[in-house]
């Protein structure tokens, strides 16, 4: 069977994106906006991925031309949907751990405006380290700073060849904290001056926010179907969902070149994107936390198991409807459509999203995704949202756990045990409060909550009401009662 770069004929544009990073997420996200862009629009650039550690996928990437297939999988409101696209915009692939000189030539070159980045959640922090002039710098501020050097230099400082930056990374504000530690290595290597104002005037560092479930390679079973069906091999396939959202914190101006606003494809550009990550956090992020540890309770497996479930559903909606949208301060129209959007990508048909991966560190991701919003509820109205009580008294009670030689287990309403996942000392905290007879006041009472939960009126006596009525009678039979 031939190989998709065979069959596929490649691209020949200016390379004007510099790409760290040749993971799944990047190539399902951001070069399959610029191949839209590339057919749509006619943008004449592409990609060069740029390897960000020494072990990587550049030498694959090459083997293939860059060409590769994105296979979306999804609901849509018409129903379920795969579509298959195959991706051009990748020009060539750089290990810059070997092949230095060929990095240090792109950095340096004319046709480079952008530079996209996914290195993880810990790529964007500082380290120091010295300033190297031919090997690749360590961290990934470290590397940029340093291209930014070269490129400076290349072009005695002409204002017209600063880059733009578009960092994907999973941390807030993560264009601030990029250009921080960039400007923080300038200094500490004791570089120029007017290189230090050739950055802050020429460059431009976004802070963005994405949003798309990229499943990743497949199985091989699952890549020897699509090879028959497509008559192909693809050993840089990748499958992803259909939903996509990109909210970028800049000037479009910037990267009008791209055309994205006119594109088939979800991206946001603002001045602010907090409120985008309110939303996020609070309907995607909030609805799993608020709805799985009572899902695991009652028994179910996957994410879709409780939205094909009425009474479980309902619950979800009603809670975001009633106590999340009220709490975020954006149009109420985009807020129930991004609902809408949420529900079809949980009842995603070709997705399995085991429950209990949800419930990993689920007291913190409470105290972060679901707290703001009863807070900020019992501002507004002045009431305990009973909802949000019923999901805390699940939450407890799923925490219900006893401890053996193989770890932290609860068992849920069928006898059956799960693992409980969690910091060591939360762990230890309630097993311990578990074999108290006031364990609920205990627990209510406890400083792990980052919120007084005395100051949200009877908030605490609803928990406490709903925790002995899901002791009493089933998960379900509670839910279906609020």
């Amino acid at each position: 069977m031939k190989q998709i770069n065979e069959i596929i004929e490649k691209r020949n544009l200016k390379e004007t994106v510099l790409q760290f990073g040749e993971g799944n997420f990047l190539r399902a996200f951001v070069d399959w906006m610029i191949d839209l862009s590339n057919e749509k629009y006619s943008y004449p650039g592409s990609v060069v991925i740029v390897q960000p550690i020494p072990n990587g996928l550049a030498d694959l990437v090459n083997e293939q031309d860059g060409i590769y297939t994105l296979s979306m999988r999804g609901n849509s409101p018409e129903g379920k949907k795969i579509e298959n696209r195959v991706i051009k915009s990748v020009s060539r692939a750089i290990n810059p751990y070997e092949t230095f000189e060929e990095y240090k030539d792109f950095v340096e070159s004319e046709d480079l405006k952008y530079v996209v980045s996914n290195t993880t959640e810990a790529g964007i922090t500082y380290v120091k380290e010295d300033l190297k002039e031919d090997e690749v710098q360590d961290s990934f501020p470290a590397k940029v700073a340093q291209l930014l050097y070269f490129r400076y230099k290349k072009f005695g400082g002409d204002r017209k060849k600063g880059l733009v930056f578009f960092p994907v990374e999973l941390i807030d504000n993560n264009g601030y904290y990029l250009e921080k530690y960039v400007n923080k290595h300038i200094e500490n290597w004791g570089l120029e001056e007017e290189f230090a104002d050739w950055v802050k005037e020429s460059c431009h560092f976004t802070s963005t926010l994405v949003d798309r479930i990229v499943t990743g390679r497949p199985s091989a079973d699952e890549a020897e179907e699509f090879s028959k069906e497509n008559n192909y091999e693809d050993k840089l396939l990748v499958f992803s969902e259909l939903f996509n959202l990109w909210v970028i914190e800049g000037d479009k101006e910037k990267a009008k070149d791209f055309a994205f606003e006119d594109l088939p494809c979800n991206v946001i550009w603002t001045d602010n994107v907090a409120p985008y990550k309110k939303r996020k956090v609070r309907i995607l992020n909030g609805g799993h936390t608020s709805t799985v540890p009572a899902a695991v309770i009652y028994g179910y497996d996957i994410v879709r198991d409780f939205m094909e479930d009425d009474i479980f559903n309902t619950y979800l909606n009603d809670l975001i409807d009633e106590e999340v949208i009220p709490t975020i301060d954006l149009e109420k129209e985009d807020l129930i459509k991004f609902k809408e959007e949420v529900a079809l990508r949980f009842n995603n048909p070709y997705v399995d999203h085991k429950l209990l991966s949800i419930t990993l560190n689920s007291i913190s991701k409470f105290n972060a995704r679901c707290l703001p919003s009863i807070v900020d509820y019992y501002k507004n109205t002045g009431k305990a949202p009973k909802h949000f009580a019923f999901s805390l008294a699940a939450l407890l009670r799923f925490y219900e756990m006893e401890k053996n030689e193989e770890g932290y287990f609860g068992r849920d309403e069928n006898g059956k045990s799960y693992p409980v996942q969690d910091d060591e000392k939360l762990l230890e905290f309630f097993t311990d409060k578990a074999k108290s007879e006031n364990y609920i006041d205990e627990v209510l009472e406890s400083d792990i909550w980052e919120y007084d939960l005395e100051k949200l009126g009877d908030f605490k006596e609803l928990v406490k009401k709903y925790f002995a009525a899901i002791k009493d009678r089933s998960i379900r039979k509670v839910m279906e009662e609020i």
